[in-house]
């Protein structure tokens, strides 16, 4: 999909404020409220945007310790990648979860309380998931730069 100025505009701010009125975000954007509203309405019945959330601090809930995991399968378990991908989408740590290109299968990213519950996931479910042959886990001492926001700017 192809997107204009305005809309661009809109997801940028969007990304930003979810919460923005749609007079103030018509005004920054320098339309009435109806196209505004209009375009925003699009933007979403295309899938453009999924849904609006809110972004948890996972450091002031409690959720200090974030780990990358790399998962490789067993030549069995690849035969298996919906299984995988379903067990995967059950383990609430894991916020989320991507199929890679090259010596490991799926790059997951974890949250847990600390270390010690990290490893307590890794045995109790992650290691024992069918088809596991390798998780390489890597503990992230801190976080430089954390954005949900694309740069929807660059697209043609």
């Amino acid at each position: 999909m192809r997107l204009d100025r305005y809309e661009k505009q809109i997801l940028e701010i969007l990304q930003e404020d979810a919460r923005i009125s749609s007079s103030e975000l018509a005004d920054r954007i320098g339309l009435s409220q109806s196209p505004c509203w209009r375009r925003v309405n699009m933007l979403e019945q295309s899938g453009v945007i999924r849904k609006r959330v809110v972004l948890v601090d996972r450091n002031k809930v409690g959720l200090r310790a974030q780990v990358f995991a790399q998962v490789k399968l067993s030549a069995h378990g690849r035969a298996n990648l919906a299984d995988f991908e379903a067990a995967i989408a059950d383990i609430s740590e894991v916020i989320e979860c991507y199929v890679l290109m090259g010596t490991v299968d799926f790059l997951l990213r974890v949250v847990t309380v600390d270390i010690e519950a990290y490893e307590k996931l890794f045995f109790e479910k992650l290691s024992r998931l069918q088809g596991v042959q390798e998780i390489t886990s890597s503990i992230a001492l801190s976080e430089i730069k954390n954005s949900t926001a694309l740069p929807v700017h660059l697209t043609p």
